[in-house]
């Protein structure tokens, strides 16, 4: 599922995005989100996001670079 825009979406619509998509499975040798998320929690870096203040694709452009 592709996140949605900011204008085109609610607060709470974000918040299911961000859930459904980083879902924790229980295995981490399997999933690497932790890894990938550095420790933090999926909903924390995403916050901006789900508050309507920054895109998705450039919060995920941030943590890529680091």
């Amino acid at each position: 599922m592709r996140a949605p825009e900011i204008e085109d979406s609610t607060r709470e619509e974000r918040l299911e995005v961000v859930k459904n998509k980083f879902r924790c499975i229980s295995d981490c040798d399997s999933c690497g989100l932790c890894q990938i998320f550095k420790g933090k929690d999926p909903m924390v870096v995403y916050q901006d996001y789900i508050d309507g203040k920054c895109s998705f694709l450039e919060i995920s452009k941030k943590l890529r670079e680091g």
